[in-house]
């Protein structure tokens, strides 16, 4: 097992990283926690799949369980789909020594994450994310949150689990799509702090190929996040880094209302096009950008813009959690593997992204 100490100021806890680890997560709570009443929110998809395993591993430990079972995607990550959740734990008479699990994507792990940090003023939960997107990214660093009308996680807070289990063998069920989009995230990682990641997504031939190796994957990409979650728990400096491509990304997936594309479709172009502006600005190195095509093409991702209303999109982006004033922070890349935050005027944000439309 390959496991990760998450430190910051007010919790500390584990990241867990084992094949076949979903079917002892019972019998590693029992050491975590007195209270033996579970509810464990997932949505419908993942349900059918790996309910089972989770549910015969809780209750052969003496555990108590209930089921949230949510409709998949990120048309549910909302205001509405939460207070459906809140109704449950309470018909479930849920009290703040109680435990949530969430089991599934991004989606349903940030809206777990956040029905925890609030009902009750916060109770226990765990993460058991079952997608390529959620093992390396989305589960980690206590970012937790539901979309509104306006953007994308503008309702959130910082609320970290009590541990975190990652089971890889998970990860052979999902479909070409979601393998890609979880790839969106895991490229982005190689792109920021570790080119060593890219090279070994550039020597694989293929998804069976990178399987092979997807333990080493999801802990060197859990490693860099631990590292600036410690240093920069709040989102205010370092840790803006790893939303490269999601300022762009948010506007996109907002702008299409979460149907045309994926997370990490929308994150991949988001990497590609700010990647083509700043090496023509020199401020990438020469070749980067088309590398990064290639990597990104090579694992099903999208890497050009669409075709949408321009101004709506910076629209959209004045809106982001990244900016801070008048201006907003937009992560760059230096060199693969390498990458700076750079501040741009909201004012001057249009002429940056689209500077052919200036005359």
């Amino acid at each position: 097992m390959k496991a990760i100490d998450i430190n910051i100021k007010e919790k500390s806890y584990k990241i867990s990283i084992k094949k076949g680890i979903l079917s002892s997560i019972g019998e590693r709570l029992k050491t975590i926690y007195q209270s033996r009443n579970i509810v464990v929110i997932t949505d419908t998809n993942v349900e059918k799949v790996y309910m089972e395993t989770l549910k015969n591993s809780l209750l052969e430990s003496g555990f108590t369980m209930k089921i949230i079972s949510i409709e998949p995607g990120e048309k549910s990550k909302n205001l509405a789909t939460l207070e459906r959740v809140y109704e449950k734990l309470c018909e479930f008479q849920i009290r703040r020594k109680d435990i949530i699990i969430s089991l599934g994507g991004g989606v349903v792990g940030d809206l777990s994450g956040f029905a925890a940090s609030t009902y009750l003023r916060g109770i226990n939960y765990i993460q058991v994310p079952t997608s390529l997107l959620a093992q390396v990214d989305s589960s980690i660093g206590g970012k937790v949150a539901v979309d509104l009308p306006w953007g994308k996680n503008l309702v959130g807070s910082f609320y970290h689990p009590d541990a975190v289990f990652i089971d890889p063998d998970v990860l052979l069920s999902l479909n070409d799509k979601f393998f890609s989009d979880g790839m969106g995230e895991v490229i982005k990682y190689g792109f920021i702090k570790d080119k060593s990641i890219l090279n070994l997504l550039d020597s694989c031939k293929d998804k069976d190929e990178v399987l092979q190796y997807i333990e080493d994957i999801i802990y060197k990409c859990c490693s860099i996040k631990k590292h600036l979650v410690e240093k920069d728990e709040r989102d205010l400096g370092e840790r803006m880094m790893l939303n490269f491509g999601h300022t762009l990304a948010h506007g996109i997936e907002k702008y299409y209302n979460y149907g045309k594309y994926s997370h990490g479709e929308a994150v991949a172009i988001g990497m590609a096009y700010i990647t083509n502006i700043t090496e023509r600005m020199d401020i990438t190195k020469k070749g980067t950008h088309d590398y990064m095509k290639g990597i990104l093409t090579k694992y099903g991702l999208p890497v050009n813009m669409p075709d949408m209303d321009k101004q709506a999109l910076v629209n959209s982006i004045a809106l982001d959690k990244k900016s801070s004033g008048d201006e907003i922070n937009i992560i760059v890349i230096e060199e693969a593997g390498i990458c700076k935050i750079m501040k741009i005027k909201l004012q001057e944000v249009y002429g940056f992204l689209f500077p052919e439309d200036i005359i």
